[in-house]
């Protein structure tokens, strides 16, 4: 077996490069390992080919500079792979099976994991509660744009696909469950979209086209997905979503109530992040304009999921306050509204069995409404790249040529 991996690792702002580090062992990252006064050996873990492997706008958020990421990050944390090594711990995951793995790290025994909130998993990260594979203060696990990759607590992490063949057939649409459709659906749930709702879905990036998908496959009578991007914004509209264009003059409330005949909606989605910017073609970053939209559009007593972005450190940032988080958010608005709001990672392994079975039955085509594309490791710079000028596409890297 090769004794190597090629990763895509992050070089600078706007550069990556895929290189050659060590083959993956069944080991923990050392940081964690002496934080949590824990053995470094990890018999619970398993080790994946990669079969797919996705460029997430939480990768771009690194690669721009608008992180604390270090030179020399491992990226990648949208990963489903074959099992071809299982540590003598892991009793229910094989060698040969295909899995979805979740971007959140999770130990499964912690009372987070306990209570179904893997997103902030107690024991994986020094830094804070959650981990990650491949991003900038989550824990130092290595990221999966990469040939191989290590899976600690596998018979926890790992969801086995029921039959070989039927997965590689419908392996783009799978290949969503690592992160975007289970965080567009997590963020149209918690919004509280139900049979009727209308709904707006603020950016028309894989993960707002996602929970554009996850608001009419909970039932929702009108998804309108706000963006600057016309390709996207088409996107959106080819799986029948209405596409409001935020370049042209006039109000966010005014351009709904020219859909729905009255300028609120029942339930919100922040699929944007940190990176916003105000209304208008030339218009400057503004990163609580998203937020601040959600509240003046959502109905009173309405909810808005947050599954965009949201960070403690952006050195690109406009301002000191941004650089630290700190946002112009209309919370009076909101609490006058009586909204309520959900943040953070999203809890993969709560919704990601039900979101495969729906995928299995043909019920939810993600790889078409996010426009999946093919591409292979080496060709990820490039990816990243078309990516950040904003292609309406969800890059999927094929490391081994196993999609057909």
């Amino acid at each position: 077996m090769s004794q190597t991996n090629r990763v895509v690792v992050y070089k600078g702002t706007g550069e990556v490069a895929v290189e050659s580090i060590d083959y993956p062992k069944l080991e923990v990252p050392a940081e964690v390992a002496d934080h949590f006064g824990i053995a470094r050996k990890a018999p619970h873990a398993a080790i994946l080919k990669l079969v797919t492997t996705n460029i997430c706008g939480s990768d771009q958020h690194m690669v721009r500079g608008r992180t604390t990421a270090p030179i020399g990050q491992s990226l990648g944390h949208e990963i489903t792979g074959e099992v071809v090594e299982a540590g003598e711990d892991v009793l229910f995951v094989k060698e040969g099976d295909i899995c979805s793995v979740p971007f959140n790290i999770a130990c499964g025994r912690c009372r987070m994991c306990n209570e179904g909130k893997t997103g902030i998993c107690l024991n994986v990260n020094p830094a804070r509660a959650g981990a990650a594979y491949g991003y900038v203060d989550m824990g130092g696990w290595i990221g999966g744009q990469a040939e191989y990759v290590m899976v600690p607590y596998a018979d926890f992490n790992l969801l086995p696909f029921p039959d070989r063949d039927q997965a590689l057939e419908k392996i783009l649409d799978l290949t969503m469950l690592s992160d975007i459709f289970p965080t567009g659906y997590h963020g149209a749930y918690t919004a509280g979209v139900t049979t009727g709702s209308t709904v707006y879905v603020a950016g028309a990036g894989p993960v707002g086209l996602a929970a554009a998908l996850a608001a009419q496959t909970l039932g929702a009578a009108a998804v309108l997905v706000g963006d600057m991007n016309p390709d996207r914004l088409k996107q959106a509209e080819s799986f029948g979503c209405v596409g409001i264009d935020l370049t042209t003059d006039g109000e966010l409330a005014d351009k709904i109530a020219e859909v729905l005949g009255e300028p609120e909606v029942d339930a919100a989605v922040d699929a944007v992040g940190f990176e916003a910017r105000g209304h208008g073609k030339d218009a400057d970053e503004a990163p609580a304009t998203v937020l601040n939209d959600a509240m003046s559009i959502a109905r009173a007593g309405a909810g808005i999921g947050i599954p965009g972005l949201y960070v403690t450190g952006d050195p690109g940032a406009a301002d000191e306050s941004a650089q630290e988080g700190t946002l112009g958010m209309r919370l009076g608005l909101g609490w006058a509204k009586s909204h309520f709001f959900m943040t953070g990672q999203c809890p993969v392994k709560k919704y990601n069995r039900q979101l495969m079975n729906l995928i299995l039955a043909d019920k939810a085509p993600i790889a078409k409404a996010v426009n999946a594309t093919t591409i292979s490791l080496d060709e990820a710079p490039q990816g990243y790249a078309d990516f950040d000028k904003g292609a309406a596409q969800k890059f999927v890297i094929d490391p081994h040529g196993m999609v057909a």
